[in-house]
């Protein structure tokens, strides 16, 4: 199980949120500029990007964010916003290594199928797309987490599986940006219904014991970003856990 730095961008600025709500932001007194440094000085290969305005449909980072993505070498897992077929295979043209997808795939009963297609004219999209589950309470939450899908939880995974998407980044809403640990039930939950989705963990995560929990399953990455910001998880740290994994990303 590997560990993936999180960067969230909120107003042109690095933040974390408690809970998704977007009126509890803390913000760190870092460019985005010197964060993806930071990380790729220290040997890290792989990070993940959320744009938090473009989840509201406001793209007022993405250029400014773009120029700084586009200097780095290293694998990029990018969300935030993301709504049509377009954006998804121009995000994947410019380097982008894997994409998120949310909102679209629960609203438009037909999206994931043509991006199925679509993409994968041209890409492996079964690898290259991540779907985003964010739950609160079992139920899957959408818009910047303010919506709520009538959708069951597993439904929409076996959904998914069928039209060959199997990557998956789970957020436990309750958890997010609390330091409290890992949604390790929910994500038991997950592998029980289904052994081989490719999951990616993400809420919760505030030291390394939880990073050990968390291997204890059938889970392929992590996603950890306050516990880094607030110095509960050094970068070095996850250098060293990586350098010891040999599962695939």
């Amino acid at each position: 199980m590997y560990i993936i730095p999180a960067i969230d961008i909120l107003d042109g600025k690095v933040v974390r949120l408690t809970e998704g709500d977007y009126n509890q932001k803390t913000v760190y007194d870092v460019s985005i500029a010197e964060m993806i440094e930071t990380y790729r000085s220290n040997g890290t290969e792989f990070i993940h990007i959320i744009d938090l305005n473009g989840a509201k449909g406001d793209f007022s980072n993405q250029a400014a964010l773009f120029e700084v993505i586009q200097k780095t070498d290293m694998r990029v897992q990018y969300g935030g916003g993301i709504r049509t077929i377009k954006q998804v295979t121009d995000l994947l043209d410019a380097g982008i290594h894997r994409v998120i997808v949310g909102t679209q795939a629960i609203t438009n009963p037909d999206f994931l199928q043509e991006l199925s297609t679509e993409v994968g004219k041209k890409y492996d999209y079964a690898n290259r797309i991540v779907i985003a589950i964010d739950v609160l309470d079992e139920v899957i939450k959408y818009s910047g987490w303010m919506e709520s899908s009538p959708i069951k939880l597993m439904d929409y995974v076996d959904k998914c599986l069928q039209l060959g998407f199997f990557r998956f980044l789970c957020t436990d809403i309750n958890k997010d940006g609390k330091l409290g640990g890992a949604a390790m039930d929910l994500y038991r939950k997950l592998l029980d219904h289904s052994p081989f989705i490719k999951l990616i963990a993400s809420g919760g995560v505030s030291s390394m014991a939880d990073i050990e929990e968390l291997a204890t399953l059938d889970i392929r990455s992590v996603v950890v970003g306050k516990a880094i910001y607030e110095n509960r998880i050094s970068i070095d740290e996850i250098k060293q856990w990586n350098l010891k994994q040999m599962t695939s990303l």
